[in-house]
């Protein structure tokens, strides 16, 4: 499997079918492998060597795209660096990954100075913005104008492709070691599973493009020549504007983001009639926003991906036909859908036997899309990957028919006199209340029971809430020990992290700090 090998053929089987839609630049897939080839070229002629690291810092464009592809080509690695990090995280990232070439947008370009005045070695910059090239850099277009174009290095299987660094959720993040293995399997079985190589699909690009996510559904529509239009980050407007204006057919959106489409009311009062797929993941969404999008969206497909980066990073798939909220299908809507076709997946409980059906444990996975290990971090790696399964950190229960069903982060679990409490379950109802918009629910320190749980919530525009008759709300669709014993109502939204999950390490930070818990 390669990386570079959905291009060359999307340029011999549809040479003049548009690849690329991004402002005012349109492309067709023979432009785009040639100026792939092209910047391929002025990589190597910069001297850029066979796995050499090439880090990306920008926002959503067809340059990032044709980035992707690029930078395997001349036989390097990418390093897609997370947007919404500070400056000492991007220095840690490009001396942890030794990066000597960093693409950098318009967004990005002024802080560039602070970030190269802390990393370890010399490092080349190219400007990939629509200005003129500052002084010290090399222009993205100009080297594509002026390089040669050269034959494909050739990477492919267990080659490392690229290093994607993981959120950190405490201390500075992990990097993710995929292969192009990893990540052609990966998208070949999106592809395949969401019917991404059927009829005209137009593919959008909201979610950030460092993200493994947007990365996977990138590559099975290139794969399956598909046209890709761009914005450079999510915004409710330029969404729909793109959505019409392309017939644009398929999104991937994160749960919050589907949110704020609805609470925005975009989608009800624009006419979006080319809109097939909503795919969605990053995180669970809670019934109650997943109830508003199938009402506002009825014939929208909705496909939930559950994954992470770690599997490059697809483990299960719940397809259209299972978001029912009526008839036998129904009680799957609450479930992260089944095995990918790639792979196995399996429960096990804390000494590691695998669990029967509905018993809780930890979630595992094996497949061809399993991490090569973390970048310079072998014990890291020998915690995660054991044995070819990833043991995913996540809890949960697969029923009778293999539906998996996510209870929570293992580390998230709530322990509350002696009972265990996940707060995915937790979500789900409050979720429901007619008032609620976004809701979280965390641990917080109790004297008597060890941890208290309580609920985030951010209610609806203009709504009325009576907290003795939210408490009674819980209780009709929770047993006691599950529903929350405090609550705090916040003005704006919950704070979330660079792919948009709602950060509950800095929901408990307030509460946690000083009593000794690692959060």
């Amino acid at each position: 499997m390669r990386c570079t090998q959905p291009i060359r053929r999307s340029a011999q089987l549809c040479p003049q079918k548009t690849a690329t839609i991004c402002g005012d630049r349109v492309r067709t897939f023979t432009e785009s492998k040639d100026r792939i080839s092209r910047l391929a070229g002025a990589l190597q002629a910069s001297g850029i060597k066979e796995e050499d690291r090439v880090a990306i810092l920008s926002l959503n464009s067809d340059r990032y795209y044709e980035s992707y592809f690029a930078i395997p080509w001349s036989g390097a690695v990418v390093v897609p660096l997370n947007i919404r990090w500070t400056v000492q995280e991007h220095i840690y990232a490009l001396n942890d990954s030794a990066a000597t070439m960093l693409l950098v947008d318009d967004a990005f370009y002024g802080i560039v100075d602070d970030i190269v005045s802390g990393i370890d070695a010399d490092i080349r910059i190219i400007y990939m913005g629509d200005g003129d090239t500052p002084e010290g850099a090399f222009g993205f277009e100009d080297l594509i104008t002026e390089a040669r174009p050269v034959g494909d290095a050739g990477r492919r299987k267990d080659d490392l492709f690229g290093i994607f660094y993981t959120g950190g959720t405490t201390g500075f993040p992990k990097g993710v070691m995929i292969s192009h293995s990893n990540y052609y399997s990966s998208s070949m079985a999106l592809m395949a599973e969401m019917n991404i190589c059927q009829g005209e699909v137009r593919y959008l690009h909201v979610a950030p493009m460092f993200h493994m996510a947007d990365a996977a559904i990138s590559m099975a529509n290139t794969i399956s020549g598909n046209p890709h239009v761009f914005i450079p980050a999510f915004n409710p407007a330029q969404i729909v504007e793109k959505i019409q204006a392309h017939s644009v057919t398929d999104v991937l959106l994160v749960p919050t983001m589907i949110a704020m489409l609805l609470e925005d009311g975009c989608l009800e009062r624009a006419k979006i009639e080319s809109l097939k797929k909503v795919i969605y993941g990053a995180s669970p969404m809670t019934e109650g926003t997943l109830t508003a999008a199938l009402r506002v969206l009825p014939g929208v497909q909705f496909y939930q991906a559950y994954g992470q980066t770690e599997l490059a990073p697809v483990a299960t798939v719940l397809r259209p036909e299972y978001h029912v909220l009526e008839g036998e299908r129904a009680g799957k809507i609450r479930s992260a859908g089944q095995a990918s076709l790639i792979l196995e997946l399996k429960i096990v409980d804390a000494d590691g036997n695998e669990c029967e059906a509905n018993d809780i444990g930890e979630v595992l996975v094996s497949g061809p899309n399993a991490m090569l290990g973390y970048w310079n971090n072998p014990e890291q790696t020998q915690q995660t990957l054991k044995d070819g399964w990833v043991h995913t950190g996540d809890a949960g229960y697969l029923d009778k028919d293999g539906f998996l069903f996510l209870v929570d982060r293992v580390k998230d679990m709530i322990v509350t006199g002696g009972e265990n409490v996940y707060s995915a379950e937790v979500e789900n109802v409050v979720s429901q209340h007619p008032a609620v918009l976004q809701v979280a629910v965390i641990g917080i320190p109790n004297a008597q029971w060890g941890e208290a749980v309580h609920a985030v919530i951010r209610l609806k525009a203009d709504a009325q809430f009576d907290e003795e008759e939210f408490y009674r709300f819980c209780r009709a669709g929770l047993a006691s020990y599950k529903c929350p014993r405090s609550i705090d109502i916040i003005d704006g939204p919950l704070p979330t992290t660079s792919v948009g999950k709602i950060s509950k390490k800095d929901l408990r930070q307030p509460y946690w700090e000083g009593v000794g818990r690692n959060v």
